[in-house]
């Protein structure tokens, strides 16, 4: 027998075996940190809510969003309220639903609907040309004013100079409508 040859061989199977404890080693702690951080993302939720369609690049914050932000959601608000006919406003006031805040859902949800009933039984249709957004992002809202124009059986019967307040709010990460409401027109 070689001892020689023997005992290198030896050396060369506890390199190896070496070796091969730190590769484990190594991907047990890389195991460990994987189930560390899946661990921790288990209870979050992440909640991305853009609007329908961008034109503008926006940041939104846990409780804020930037002017431009409030500028395309509330655009796109506006023409779910008041760009609506006896055909489309019942569709409109369901997606319009899923953006308001759980709070004023109900109020909501009844003013849509006695508008739809309305507009049903006269059989008007409204139209809304935005002219002018004024966003605030201290108080998170927007002020939308344009024309307003009202059809009843396809004759115009007012053409009117209107501004609307739309109000955001924050719940669940996530913006949601607060508030509708008609202001004075005054440009500011």
């Amino acid at each position: 027998m070689d001892f020689d040859r023997l005992r290198g061989d030896l050396k060369d199977m506890r390199r190896r075996n070496r070796g091969l404890g730190l590769a484990v080693g190594a991907l047990a702690v890389g195991m460990l940190l994987a189930l560390t951080i899946i661990i921790n993302l288990l209870g979050t939720v992440r909640t991305v809510v853009v609007p329908p369609s961008i034109s503008k690049s926006f940041w939104v914050t846990s409780d804020r969003a930037s002017s431009e932000y409030l500028e395309q959601m509330g655009s796109f608000v506006a023409w779910l309220i008041l760009d609506v006919t006896p055909s489309t406003i019942d569709w409109k006031k369901d997606i319009l639903l899923g953006y308001v805040d759980p709070a004023q859902y109900g109020p909501l949800k009844t003013r849509q609907e006695v508008e739809a009933e309305r507009l049903k039984r006269i059989n008007a249709a409204t139209a809304f040309a935005p002219q002018q957004l004024v966003a605030s992002e201290d108080t998170q809202s927007l002020v939308v004013r344009g024309r307003l124009r009202t059809l009843v059986n396809g004759y115009e019967t007012a053409n009117d100079l209107k501004a609307y307040r739309i109000e955001f709010g924050h719940a669940a990460a996530r913006m949601h409508v607060i508030g509708f409401k008609e202001v004075p027109y005054a440009v500011k």
